[in-house]
């Protein structure tokens, strides 16, 4: 096993920068080199590029569930088993590295890469997170977490710099990474933009935080193309930049040769990539695949069956045998790019067949379709004309709409929280034929549905499913499965009543003035309707929340309570916990989620929840003394199926704790 002191500078100089877009250099032989890809939903190993459009093909893989949908889940255990999944994909495929997962926070619906991010909230992004890379490395593979730190935009992503007070990165923006850290990821990856004006890349601070506070021993990349300067991203502890880039390199063998870079510098990020070579391939000896392809494809329906969110439902669902259904919308019938978002994340799939219609009829439904519209475009005036002619002959109308990979993608942004007026057209005009209409939403993240909502009887968040998914919604839809999702993320009335929407944002800067307020935060405490709030999901079950406790215990508070399916069928609930500090001496939301559980309770049956926070879940960042603190006084625990649907509240008293 090689060190530093067995490389020559001029190799040393040579490794901390890429061989290529996907491997580290192996200096002849005499290290091992590191594969890695894309693949935060499915591995996206390219096998073709096109040399004059920059084009790139990539070998099939399966597709699972964005990750916005696996959030939804609200499962760690599900999001375990999709890191397992991948991992084995990955051994498949001889990668050493997955470049994922994204933690970055939703600060911005309109964010279009959204889809690749887990949630609004800091501990439900880290907690799905940690659970996500545990599976990954679980099977030998190494993961990169990413992209650190506050990428909540992919407006001019290259040069802009995100404006945020101290504060408010310790409690929103690095608590994913911190929590995700506990998985011990072998790797970070940096962002584009830069923070409080330095370059993410040359973000010393950060990497610091991440090194000495979050217990990260792993290596920093950068973002592909991110670094400006090599000498200063090494001097700040950016250990290997990607793709190689000869214009970088060259200026970095000078600087060093000038003296800029010290040789204690280089050591430190050489030793850190040669130290991720090796240990990546001590995790993969002797590691093989545990799990099929065909496997594989049956734990990516099983977790969109966890991830699918009933977000409306007036009695409508599940459908009843015997019923003539109309379905339109050409998401019922689609191809990939329909039900992916554009980009790194982007999934060759394995199969390209997606059906819903099919999938009702081998269920027993009679089922007509007219595609009724594009993404954007009607077809034609008569195949939109016939869709409503037909919406109204069906005892249920169903509508399938969303946005696809032409509308949420990396490198930018959407222009509107709305779905195409095509779309909502197509809802609001076979509604008026049939009020027994029900839409199938396939988005990456919030819509505003306010123009439609009210006209329609049910509403299922489908989102980006991965392969199976037409599967899953059919039996979503006929009651097979019972719909467990909560929404990871808030869907608000419209893009003006979102503080991000409206905060600074010009060339250069992006002013983050909402602080803390960031989704639910901000619409629970100034008491701002939303159509969907945070943690929000129907079920076909029933559930009531009684007798809670929250008790002190050393370190902990644990918080107990029981909960009962009220209903003749089996369901599964997650219950949220949620903290707020009764007076506080600085400002804090109404309230913060710090714990969930999720459980699956027969019918008519009562199951005891438990749920412990640690003293961090009481604290908040002081800037005074740049550290956690715990004031004392009296804090209410608040227990419900979602941010706005609290069901138990309990007081408790705590001692002042500087953590």
């Amino acid at each position: 096993m090689k060190t530093v002191k067995d490389l020559t500078a001029e190799e040393k100089l040579r490794l901390i920068c890429g061989k290529d877009s996907w491997h580290t250099v192996d200096l002849g032989g005499k290290i091992p080199a590191v594969t890695m890809t894309d693949g935060p939903v499915g591995l996206r190993v390219v096998c073709k590029r096109d040399e004059v459009s920059g084009k790139e093909d990539s070998l099939p893989a399966v597709a699972y569930p964005a990750i916005h949908m696996l959030a939804n889940s609200w499962n760690p255990a599900v999001a375990r088993k999709m890191g397992e999944c991948l991992g084995d994909d990955a051994l498949e495929r001889g990668v050493d590295l997955l470049l994922a997962p994204g933690v970055n926070i939703k600060r911005d619906p309109l964010n279009g890469r959204n889809f690749e991010y887990f949630s609004e909230d800091p501990y439900l992004a880290g907690t799905m997170a940690e659970s996500y890379i545990e599976g990954v490395q679980s099977r030998g593979v190494g993961v990169c977490l990413k992209h650190f730190c506050a990428n909540n935009s992919e407006y001019d992503r290259f040069h802009q710099t995100s404006d945020v007070d101290e504060r408010t990165l310790r409690e929103m923006y690095y608590v994913p990474f911190e929590i995700a850290c506990k998985a011990k990821p072998v790797s970070v990856m940096c962002s584009y933009n830069r923070v409080n004006g330095t370059y993410a890349a040359e973000y010393k601070k950060g990497f610091d935080v991440l090194r000495d506070e979050f217990g990260f021993d792993g290596a920093i990349f950068s973002d592909w193309g991110a670094v400006r300067d090599r000498t200063r991203s090494a001097k700040a502890g950016l250990d290997i930049e990607m793709p190689f880039n000869e214009g970088n390199y060259r200026k970095l063998c000078k600087d060093y040769a000038e003296g800029k870079l010290s040789e204690e510098e280089l050591d430190a990020c050489t030793q850190r990539v040669l130290d991720l070579a090796y240990r990546l391939k001590g995790m993969s000896k002797d590691e093989k695949p545990v799990t099929s392809e065909q496997q594989r494809l049956q734990a990516a329906k099983e977790i969109l069956s966890e991830s699918i969110v009933l977000l409306k439902n007036d009695g409508i669902l599940p459908l009843a045998k015997g019923q003539k259904l109309f379905m339109c919308g050409v998401f019922a019938k689609a191809w990939p790019a329909l039900l992916r978002g554009g980009g790194s994340a982007c999934v060759r799939w394995t199969e390209e067949n997606f059906d819903i219609t099919a999938a009702l009829q081998k269920r027993g439904f009679d089922v007509d379709y007219e595609s009724a519209f594009f993404i954007k475009d009607v077809l034609s005036w008569q195949n939109a004309r016939t869709a409503v002619l037909k919406a109204g002959r069906g005892d249920v109308n169903i509508v399938c709409v969303g946005t696809g990979e032409e509308i949420e993608y990396e490198s930018g942004d959407r222009q509107s929280l709305r779905l195409p007026a095509v779309q909502e057209q197509a809802i609001l005009d076979t509604a008026a034929q049939n009020p027994n209409t029900v839409v199938v939403l396939f988005a990456g993240s919030a819509i505003d549905v306010s123009a439609w909502i009210d006209q329609v009887k049910a509403v299922v968040y489908a989102g980006f499913t991965g392969e199976g998914g037409d599967e899953v919604v059919a039996d979503i839809l006929t009651g097979k499965i019972n719909p467990s999702g909560k929404l990871s993320e808030t869907f608000p009335l419209s893009i003006e009543d979102v503080p991000a929407a409206n905060t600074y944002k010009h060339a250069g800067v992006t002013r983050y003035q909402d602080g803390l307020d960031v989704g639910y935060r901000y619409y629970d405490t100034y008491e701002v309707p939303v159509a969907f709030p945070f943690g929000h999901g129907l079920s076909y079950s029933s559930f009531e929340y009684d007798n809670l406790k929250a008790e002190q215990k050393g370190g902990t508070v644990k918080v107990m309570f029981e909960v009962e399916n009220t209903s003749e069928r089996a369901g599964k609930e997650t219950a949220q916990v949620y903290v707020r500090e009764c007076a506080p001496f600085v400002y804090r939301p109404l309230k913060e989620l710090k714990g969930f559980c999720k459980e699956e309770i027969g019918a008519g049956k009562r199951k005891k929840f438990c749920v412990e926070l640690p003293m961090r879940a009481f604290a908040h960042w002081s800037t005074a003394t740049d550290r956690w603190e715990v004031t004392e006084g009296d804090y209410e625990i608040m227990v419900g199926s979602s941010s706005a649907d609290i069901r138990l509240r309990a007081r408790l008293t705590l001692p002042e704790i500087q953590l």
